[in-house]
């Protein structure tokens, strides 16, 4: 083929792309002109009305709970009743991207009322939901170190001033021993009443797993303070209790519930948004029940993040609104464009197929990584066997149950 050719070649081959993903883009629908014998707009209303109040509410009780009640003996963070519920609702949010989001995200993407190409050329569902798993990453590492930096400077600053004698020795004792633990090969503070949040990546896990090892015995459990006696002796860098353990991982926890939020919220419109447009009583009615449900446990393990990262009143109360807000607002909205909007248009399918799949891939990211992987590496999880179980038993409860609504929704 002469070379001359080429150029031809691929312009063709862009414009066809182009048209392609332009009629991709039309807003014609893509449902077959059979009447729904289950539509009846008048009962679709206020079935969407009773959802927006039962999700509003569950929402509500599920975030409160750990923002309430972490003062309170059995609902305070480090207890153990809540590190097994909260890996009821870390298997409740994996369960919703792999088997809720994600499987929509591919249908909506291989649907046949797309054009073949590229559509059906390429697993776009998969590739969206591993790039956004990836970025979250990114952003989970940059956000760690950004926090790490910081802590450094500030402890910086305040070597400056207690050598001028400007600041109290003791005014900055608990961020030193901070930085003593981080130093010892720890990310943001101790494993034992912190949950282990820091444990992200094999690399990290690894490195403080040998060094309990070296310290502790074989199963780095003989240090394990069960007491409440402060006397650590030869490992007081290693395992801290009290406020500068507290202190040290809230920075994680920070990133952890920021970025859990945006995952949570980036499905939560679709959703809402999925209800509010529907015409039929018969799909509106087993969604409130299941996502009332799944709110409520998202709702718990984003307000159990929220609360170890010991945010100012403000933004917990921000951040809580804005997850309590996202799903009503997404079916009041979808009610108020049912008129206008075509759920089945190419259009729309695209849209919460790439939606849903990057929120897929945000969702088991974090659950499996910074939810799942941190409370059961720790080395509190690690050295109680009954806890072991009870959280195990949890986790692949709130998973079962959460995948067995797929069935109704």
């Amino acid at each position: 083929m002469p070379r001359s050719s080429l150029p031809g070649k691929y312009a063709k081959l862009s414009d066809t792309l182009l048209l392609q993903l332009g009629s991709s883009m039309a807003d014609s629908s893509c449902k077959s002109s059979e009447s729904d014998t289950c539509r009846h707009d008048s009962t679709a209303l206020t079935l969407k009305l009773v959802a927006i109040a039962a999700i509003l509410l569950s929402g509500i009780a599920g975030i409160a709970i750990p923002l309430v009640g972490k003062n309170q003996r059995f609902f305070n963070t480090d207890s153990n009743l809540f590190i097994a519920a909260k890996a009821f609702a870390a298997g409740v949010i994996l369960a919703t991207g792999f088997v809720h989001m994600f499987p929509d995200g591919s249908s909506n993407l291989a649907n046949p009322c797309l054009p073949e190409y590229p559509w059906s050329r390429f697993p776009f569902s998969g590739f969206a939901t591993m790039v956004a798993a990836l970025l979250t990453l990114v952003a989970d590492f940059v956000g760690t170190q950004f926090y790490e930096r910081k802590q450094e400077k500030q402890l910086c600053e305040d070597d400056e001033l207690r050598g001028r004698g400007l600041l109290d020795s003791e005014s900055v004792g608990s961020r030193d021993l901070q930085v003593k633990g981080k130093q010892d090969g720890k990310v943001f503070g101790g494993e034992e009443d912190g949950g282990g949040m820091h444990v992200v990546g094999i690399y990290a896990h690894a490195t403080q797993h040998g060094h309990n090892h070296a310290t502790h015995g074989p199963m780095g459990c003989d240090g394990h303070i069960t007491d409440g006696s402060p006397d650590h002796g030869s490992h007081g860098h290693g395992h801290g209790f009290g406020g500068g353990d507290d202190q040290d991982n809230a920075g994680r926890h920070a990133i952890i519930s920021q970025v859990l939020e945006l995952g949570i919220v980036s499905h939560s419109v679709i959703i809402g948004l999925s209800l509010g447009v529907s015409h039929s009583p018969c799909a509106i009615r087993p969604l409130i029940a299941a996502l009332s449900f799944h709110q409520f446990f998202e709702g718990f393990a984003l307000g159990g993040c929220i609360s170890q990262a010991q945010f100012k009143t403000l933004s917990t109360i921000v951040m809580a609104c804005f997850f309590v807000l996202t799903n009503p607002v997404g079916i009041a909205v979808g009610i108020g464009i049912a008129s206008s909007y075509n759920p089945d248009s190419p259009r729309a399918l695209v849209i919460e197929g790439i939606l849903d799949s990057a929120s897929a891939g945000i969702l088991i990211y974090m659950s499996l990584v910074d939810l799942i992987a941190a409370d059961f590496l720790s080395k509190r999880m690690r050295c109680n066997l009954r806890l072991q179980i009870v959280s195990y038993f949890s986790l692949f409860l709130g998973a079962v149950l959460m995948s067995s609504l797929a069935i109704w929704s």
